[in-house]
């Protein structure tokens, strides 16, 4: 991406992040305030992702799952640990709104390929590692195209295009189709799943097929 444009997404999302903190602030406040009655501490999840060229960082999000575990001190499958407040904040994506903070450090783009875990880079092949040539977003083309019930071979493929098409219409266009996606709670999971199978999973069961 060039450098004129680069500057230009950077100031468009560090405008856009700042006005949306400013109009959502008494409703994290809020989120803030039930997550602690409701789930406890910490009201926060934070989890490390990896970022523009493969580097790490913060990932922010409200937390949405219990600490449940069973007998032996283990963390009990997703499935029964997110709870129906929990569910609720998935469902409407207000669990991303910390996902803001995250934007104005210049960690992420409000649009860009999700980031992802860093245990998922020594898996990617050399096309599928290009979605880290920009800024992960906290939307992003493969959301606005099938989010979750996509399988990571398809997401992939659009991270890419993204990557080669990129301009501030087709931010503006994807910010909008979130929105509608969002109205409508599409595609925010896999059937009968919480959650996708994680990828490195995915690429260690199909090599020892």
């Amino acid at each position: 991406m060039k450098t004129k444009k680069i500057y230009a997404k950077r100031i468009f999302d560090s405008i856009i992040a700042f006005l949306l903190i400013i109009i959502t602030s008494p409703i994290m406040l809020l989120l803030a305030l039930l997550i602690l009655g409701k789930l406890g501490s910490p009201i926060f999840f934070v989890q490390r992702r990896t970022g523009l060229e493969g580097r790490e960082f913060s990932l922010y999000k409200f937390r949405t799952m219990l600490d449940s575990r069973d007998e032996e001190g283990r963390l009990l499958p997703k499935e029964l640990r997110v709870s129906k407040f929990g569910n609720v904040l998935r469902r409407t994506s207000l669990d991303e709104l910390p996902s803001l903070f995250n934007v104005i450090k210049g960690d992420m783009s409000l649009v860009g390929p999700r980031p992802l875990l860093p245990d998922y880079l020594p898996y990617y092949s050399k096309k599928q590692n290009r979605r880290h040539e920009v800024k992960p977003g906290i939307t992003g083309w493969a959301q606005v195209n099938g989010r979750n019930v996509l399988d990571w071979e398809k997401r992939f493929e659009l991270d890419v295009w993204y990557v080669d098409n990129w301009s501030l219409w087709l931010d503006l266009k994807i910010l909008f189709m979130t929105l509608i996606k969002t109205i409508k709670k599409e595609d925010i999971s896999p059937k009968d799943k919480v959650s996708m199978e994680r990828f490195d999973e995915v690429v260690r069961r199909q090599r020892e097929e």
